[in-house]
């Protein structure tokens, strides 16, 4: 599939940028997914305004498809969707793995209905920048690709500027997710897809969520032989989206409204440093991030969105004190929540 072949109002949507959270997984007491909460949560999103919908990604958890539900979970959230609006919704596909086993995922995801996919490289930490490039070229010949800077934390692979000037080069890649959490390595995509003469084709999308409304208000002026270019982050793929979503439109609204302006408010500036307080705990960055799936996963269960905590791994839980951090974070941060949003429509979504 081609990006040409993308319905033009799906297409317009991820070129001008948009909310899409990182769909998590929803598990009963037994570990096996909860059909009834993970179309609650898929509910949700689209209620609170997020333009698409990224499955199968880190947040859905990768041992989705150690246990047979990569195509069950994607099949859900895509049928949820159709079913709940008529709007035009993008829905990407996490994409993961050795070359065959990504192509294969990516067979899937097209078949399922999804338009693109959000290809992961975590699988190819020993491979060469020319090896990763032939792998992503492989996958999108089957389906357009999101591209995807994991930070190295939870897996992500080191890349210079110049893998992605060649990764903007590919025809098929319509979108990045950028999200090493690190000011540096952002540089390195956009200086590379700035390079590659592809900032009118390549959206790009914060993933960083430790700076994600700074991402999403700032210039970014690239330099090349004299010549300027200033380029924007035109939405944002994230996991911390996955909580508080409704909240997060309003935020994304005010950040794509200050764009380009000679002056911000000093307000917004500064929401970001709250919203990044906020991530600390949902992520448990004092715990190097090992809580982050089991963290969005609490402020989930407290609102009735999630019966639990669990995940696939059972070692993947909440680190100890992270639960105190969420806690104070939701009591000096309350007034970015959408608990009010949430219990007022939980009803609905859980039917």
């Amino acid at each position: 599939m081609h990006h040409s072949e993308i319905e033009a109002d799906i297409r317009k949507l991820i070129a001008e940028g948009t909310v899409l959270p990182a769909h998590p997984l929803a598990l009963d007491a037994n570990r096996a997914l909860d059909i009834r909460h993970q179309r609650a949560l898929t509910r949700y999103y689209l209620d609170a305004g997020a333009g698409g919908l990224a499955v199968g990604v880190h947040t859905t958890q990768f041992a989705i498809r150690d246990v047979g539900l990569y195509r069950p979970v994607l099949e859900l959230a895509a049928e949820t969707a159709a079913s709940w609006t008529k709007r035009p919704v993008a829905m990407v596909a996490g994409l993961a793995g050795p070359t065959q086993q990504a192509i294969e995922e990516a067979q899937t995801a097209h078949d399922i209905g999804y338009h693109a996919g959000l290809l992961s490289l975590a699988a190819m930490k020993s491979a060469s920048e020319d090896e990763i490039i032939a792998h992503c070229e492989a996958v999108a010949r089957e389906i357009p690709l999101v591209g995807f800077y994991l930070q190295p934390a939870v897996g992500g692979v080191i890349l210079s500027a110049d893998f992605w000037r060649r990764f903007a080069s590919i025809d098929n890649v319509i979108a990045i997710k950028i999200a090493p959490f690190n000011r540096y390595r952002t540089l390195d995509v956009l200086r590379g897809v700035a390079a590659a003469g592809a900032l009118d084709r390549v959206a790009l999308y914060t993933g960083n969520d430790d700076h994600i409304l700074l991402d999403l208000m700032l210039p970014f002026d690239l330099r090349d032989n004299g010549v300027t270019t200033r380029a924007y982050f035109k939405g944002g793929l994230l996991g911390h989206w996955s909580v508080w979503t409704a909240s997060a439109m309003k935020q994304f609204e005010r950040c794509k409204a200050a764009r380009g302006k000679d002056s911000v408010p000093a307000d917004l500036l500064a929401l970001d440093a709250r919203v990044t307080d906020c991530n600390s705990a949902f992520f448990d960055v004092a715990n190097n991030f090992h809580g982050c799936i089991a963290g969005c996963h609490e402020i989930l269960r407290r609102q009735g969105l999630m019966q639990g905590l669990w995940c696939l791994d059972h070692a993947e839980g909440l680190s100890p004190g992270q639960m105190a951090e969420i806690d104070r974070v939701c009591r000096e941060h309350a007034d970015l929540s959408d608990d009010a949003f949430v219990k007022a429509n939980l009803q609905k979504w859980l039917a």
